[in-house]
């Protein structure tokens, strides 16, 4: 059972960076069990740069921007945990705990594309958190990000599993119809059961489906985003899922297998064997089948995608139903030819 009810982890692991780190990883004494969960923290900052060059080949974008770092929906199995020892915080309960603000995103994305060297190419938004976390109800960031990419009409993409993208349609909407902006939703499971204590402060499936229908409809190219498949867990309802949002109107999709990198491998097992005690066992040497024997591979082009049986019977399930539902099917590209300064005339060729 979860200690940490609406958490993802249940621990905080030692931060590699930190020699004064202090964890903890186990429960040793019975004064443990009356440990307080605090408030999430918001922490503002004055960040020096933003956008940041993606140069791993198989993760399908050039450049990214994250207005935050650590996230509160809490997601047991996220990659992106590693990244919150850069800051001195544990990737566990302090992923989901203390989030850092980086407040003049904004200005640091104008100041970036006034750059004379810069020459167009997409910008995904939350390559590595989720910008539509629940922070920015209060903070409206990504929102203003987006008001500086259509004044210049620099094409972005965004993975988001909130709904509250919904809030910033009427710019999507816009900007969808000029290949300016599409969406990828992410949806691993319709188990509402299994959501709430894989991925605790995530907003529901079908919520996740009114998104893509709402977005789809607005003219913005909206797809969905498997990710992560765990065998034992979830990967059984690759067509289910792939099924729905294609009735809600994605056109396009994609998929990852889950690789649990440095601390999230302790987090991850921790959770796995406290929540499902039953199963436990067979997951967890599901995954190390899809990684040669270990629960991660750092290897371009198979971390993640996975390799032998157990990797090749989901990636045969994703393509197939995929191609059943009529998704990747057309060629869109993203528009990167419109780009320019504001008050400065639109190139025509």
């Amino acid at each position: 059972m979860s200690k940490f009810r609406g958490r993802g982890a249940q621990i905080n692991t030692a931060n590699r960076f930190s020699q004064l780190a202090a964890s903890r990883e186990q429960v040793e004494s019975i004064d443990d069990w009356g440990e307080a969960d605090p408030a999430t923290r918001y922490i503002e900052q004055e960040g020096k740069s933003l956008v940041n060059k993606v140069d791993s080949p198989d993760v399908g974008m050039f450049y990214s921007m994250n207005p935050y770092q650590g996230c509160e929906h809490g997601c047991v199995y996220c990659y992106a945990r590693n990244s919150h020892e850069y800051w001195g915080y544990s990737a566990g309960l302090d992923f989901e705990r203390n989030i850092i603000i980086k407040k003049n995103a904004p200005e640091l994305l104008r100041k970036f594309l006034l750059r004379p060297k810069w020459e167009c190419l997409p910008i995904s938004i939350s390559g590595n958190t989720d910008c539509y976390q629940p922070a920015e109800r209060q903070y409206r960031i990504t929102r203003r990000l987006l008001e500086v990419c259509h004044e210049f009409h620099q094409p972005v993409s965004i993975i988001t599993k909130n709904a509250g993208v919904l809030r910033d349609s009427d710019l999507l909407s816009g900007m969808g119809q000029k290949h300016l902006a599409s969406v990828l939703v992410t949806i691993n499971s319709l188990d509402e059961s299994l959501r709430r204590v894989m991925e605790p402060r995530t907003t529901t499936a079908n919520q996740r489906l009114r998104v893509i229908r709402e977005l789809s409809d607005a003219g913005v190219r909206t797809g969905v985003m498997l990710g992560p498949m765990i065998p034992g867990l979830n990967d059984h309802e690759i067509p289910n899922i792939l099924e729905a949002a294609a009735n809600a109107g994605a056109s396009f999709s994609a998929y990852t297998f889950v690789r649990l990198n440095g601390a999230v491998k302790l987090i991850f097992h921790d959770w796995l064997y406290k929540t499902f005690p039953d199963r436990a066992d067979k997951v967890w040497h599901g995954i190390e089948d899809g990684h040669g024997g270990k629960v991660n591979d750092s290897r371009f082009g198979t971390r993640m995608r996975g390799e032998g049986p157990v990797a090749e019977l989901i990636r045969q399930q994703f393509k197939k139903f995929s191609k059943l539902y009529g998704l990747n099917q057309d060629s869109w590209e993203l528009d990167t030819g419109s780009f320019h300064h504001p008050g400065q005339q639109i190139r025509m060729f």
